[in-house]
């Protein structure tokens, strides 16, 4: 997840997504708990695809869905009230109806999560549908093998 793909075979495209930590997302040791991590996962990802231009409301409108399929987190470091954390979201891999975004949570230089969540691309009656070529490019898929 250093800013390569999977494959390793190109630079990948990051998008940074700001977070402050509210107090309500603390444990009783004052830490972050591990669930709001999943959200802040969210939160990137869904700053990803607006900076591509496609943001989930337009992917709804055109009958695509992306449930999540698979999730992963890493936790490295703790994270506290008020941190500004930067979840940096990429994506890893990507087949023609599935794509993997891939995160780390920063607090400045130090990576507090890293992780993952799988999408599977589904139509309105929630069968497999295949993501369209021009959205795999703008949303800076690696190349098919």
């Amino acid at each position: 997840m250093k800013g390569r793909n999977e494959r390793g075979t190109t630079p990948a495209f990051v998008v940074p997504a700001a977070i402050r930590v509210r107090y309500s997302e603390t444990d009783v040791m004052g830490r972050v708990y591990n669930s709001h991590f999943f959200v802040y996962f969210e939160v990137g990802r869904v700053e990803y695809l607006l900076k591509c231009g496609i943001p989930y409301s337009y992917m709804e409108e055109q009958g695509i869905y992306m449930p999540v399929a698979e999730t992963y987190c890493r936790y490295l470091a703790p994270a506290r009230f008020e941190d500004v954390l930067t979840v940096e979201t990429r994506v890893g891999q990507a087949g023609r109806a599935r794509v993997r975004f891939n995160y780390e949570v920063k607090r400045g230089d130090v990576v507090v999560a890293e992780g993952y969540t799988v999408h599977a691309a589904r139509g309105r009656d929630g069968r497999p549908i295949r993501i369209p070529e021009e959205w795999a490019r703008r949303l800076h898929f690696p190349p098919l093998p």
